[in-house]
């Protein structure tokens, strides 16, 4: 953004001494464009400076910067609004991310784009995803400029992938505690692999299906979980050993509660594995986000599980068949 602009130049009385090696004075002929500096300004930030100094232009400004509208005491403030204002605020993404072909791109891209499975929180429809050219020009406005355009169309293919599995995860965890905690923590008493039948067991009233509001992504930022399990790498190589998480979102999930509408936020670490046949190998952690509730959360369904494996479940109550068995 350019801080300087033109203004309309008073004229000086020609009775002031000048200090040496200043600009000539402008005039109705020619405007004066090499001192393009707002002493006041400068002045506002160098109140102590020497009237006298050869530094200073000792023509008096008096009229009102209006060439320069940014209030310089306030410019980190209006330039981070100015950026959020073209930032999409339901995913902290550019609102809009360009279709046309970029300069030097070697092979088209289709324009297409997916929809998705997840509700959007506004309740008009779902989600879509980028296309691939759309996804190419992001990677080049984020600095990616060697990214292989030739690879693009699978990178959305698995960026798609991945969020449909990590929503799988969040309507996974919203069926257990949609209807609150302590439902949560009755049907996680009875072991991961009893849930579908303890669920129907502990009937849900709400109607409303979860819905993604809005999400970001913080790559950057690490989970205190993940740093976790990545000093427990270290102490323990063999049992927690593990490469960081090479990304990371925060998902906001209504969720209604009583007949009102609750936010809940989810945290998603994105880990990669090693190669199986050929083939990439992703990990998601998904759980919702250290909170009051999302704590308990998280302490009912790990400690239910705990449990149900200390008082023998698997073993006294073996009700957990695959779809195409015969339950006893």
């Amino acid at each position: 953004m350019g801080w300087f602009w033109a203004d309309p130049v008073q004229a000086a009385p020609q009775s002031q001494s000048l200090p040496p090696n200043h600009p000539p004075l402008p005039t109705a002929e020619a405007p004066h464009s090499a001192c393009p500096m707002r002493h006041k300004t400068i002045d506002a930030l160098s109140p102590v400076a020497d009237p006298s100094s050869p530094s200073k232009c000792p023509i008096p400004h008096d009229a009102p910067p209006s060439g320069c509208p940014v209030p310089h005491d306030k410019r980190g403030k209006l330039e981070e609004s100015g950026l959020l204002s073209k930032l999409n605020p339901l995913n902290y993404m550019f609102k809009e991310i360009s279709q046309e072909r970029a300069a030097h791109q070697t092979q088209a891209l289709p324009i297409s784009r997916e929809p998705s499975t997840i509700p959007k929180g506004t309740g008009d429809g779902t989600w879509e995803y980028p296309s691939p050219q759309q996804m190419y020009n992001a990677l080049l406005r984020k600095g990616y400029t060697d990214t292989d355009v030739t690879a693009v169309e699978s990178m959305v293919s698995v960026h798609n992938f991945l969020n449909e599995g990590a929503w799988g995860e969040i309507l996974d965890w919203e069926r257990r505690f949609s209807g609150g905690v302590w439902r949560g923590a009755k049907i996680c008493s009875w072991g991961e692999e009893n849930v579908d039948t303890v669920t129907r067991m502990y009937p849900d009233d709400t109607e409303i299906e979860p819905r993604l509001v809005r999400f970001q992504g913080r790559p950057k930022e690490i989970t205190p979980k993940a740093a976790l399990l990545q000093v427990l790498g270290y102490v323990m190589p063999q049992k927690f050993g593990s490469e960081p998480p090479f990304d990371r979102h925060d998902w906001y999930v209504s969720r209604s509660v009583n007949g009102e509408t609750e936010v809940i936020r989810y945290v998603i670490d994105y880990y990669s594995g090693p190669p199986e046949h050929g083939m990439p190998v992703f990990f998601l952690d998904v759980r919702p986000a250290v909170t009051p509730k999302g704590a308990l959360e998280r302490f009912a369904r790990w400690g239910g599980n705990v449990w149900w494996r200390a008082i023998g479940g698997p073993a006294r109550y073996p009700t957990t068949k695959n779809d195409n068995e015969d339950v006893d």
